[in-house]
C-alpha cells in the first residue's frame, strides 16, 4: 500500500440501522458525539472547518459540552483567532485535550476551553512563543506591518494571562522565544486544569449514571 494512500486514508464506520447500512467516515461518527479534532496546522480552511462544526454542534444542542481534541504546531494567526473567538462565542463549554503536541496557536486553543475542562494527556506537549511574520516592501509598509504584529503580541499575551491566571509580565516573559513544557509544567503554568492518563468523568456521564441507579432504585 503506498505512503501516499496511506496519508490520504480516512477510516469508515458503517451502522446497521432501521434502513439499512449506513456509513460514514470516523470524523463524521464522531462530531455525531459532539467531538472535534484540530490535526495538523491551523489555516483558513481548518479554521472554517471547525468554526462550522461548534456552531452545528450548538445548534443541535446549546447546553450539552463539545470536546475538542488538539495535536497541532500552530499556524496562521487570524484562523487561529477565528477558532478561539467561536469557542468563546457559543454556549456550549468547550472541553479541550492535548494528545501529541499543542504548540504555538494550538496551545492557545487548549487554553482557551471551558475552566476546569483542559486536559492533556501525559507524554503530550505544549509549547508557547511570541508571533512571527515578516514584511517587505516600502519602508513605511514595513512599519505598519511591524505595528500589527506588536498589536498580535499584545492580544494573544492578554488572552494567555486571561486563561492561565498569569500576570502580563511573567506571560511576556514566557513567550519571548519557543517554551516548551511537559504536561505537567503546563498545568503548573495554567494552560490546562489536568494531566489525564484516561478518560475523565463528565457531567453527562454522571447525569447518565444518576439515571441508571434511579432505574435500578425504582425496580428495586
Amino acid at each position: 500500500m503506498s505512503e501516499t494512500y496511506m496519508q490520504g486514508l480516512i477510516p469508515m464506520v458503517v451502522e446497521q440501522t432501521n434502513r439499512g447500512e449506513r456509513s460514514y467516515d470516523i470524523y463524521s461518527r464522531l462530531l455525531k458525539e459532539r467531538i472535534i479534532f484540530l490535526s495538523g496546522g491551523v489555516d483558513d480552511h481548518v479554521a472554517s472547518v471547525i468554526c462550522a462544526q461548534l456552531l452545528f454542534l450548538e445548534a443541535e444542542n446549546p447546553d450539552k459540552d463539545i470536546a475538542f481534541y488538539i495535536n497541532s504546531p500552530g499556524g496562521i494567526v487570524s484562523s487561529g483567532m477565528a477558532i478561539y473567538d467561536t469557542m468563546q462565542y457559543v454556549k456550549p463549554d468547550i472541553t479541550t485535550l492535548c494528545m501529541g503536541q499543542a504548540a504555538s496557536m494550538g496551545s492557545l486553543l487548549l487554553c482557551a476551553g471551558a475552566k476546569g475542562k483542559r486536559f492533556a494527556l501525559p507524554n503530550s506537549r505544549v509549547m508557547v512563543h511570541q508571533p512571527s511574520g515578516g514584511a517587505q516592501g516600502q519602508a513605511t509598509d514595513i512599519e505598519i506591518q511591524a505595528r500589527e504584529i506588536l498589536a498580535l503580541r499584545a492580544r494573544l499575551n492578554q488572552i494567555y494571562v486571561d486563561h492561565t491566571g498569569q500576570d502580563l509580565d511573567t506571560i511576556e516573559k514566557a513567550v519571548e522565544r519557543d517554551n516548551f513544557m511537559t504536561a505537567e509544567e503546563a498545568k503548573s503554568f495554567g494552560l490546562i486544569d489536568d494531566v489525564v492518563s484516561s478518560r475523565p468523568v463528565t457531567d453527562d456521564d454522571k447525569k447518565a449514571l444518576d439515571s441508571d441507579t434511579s432505574e435500578i432504585e425504582d425496580k428495586s
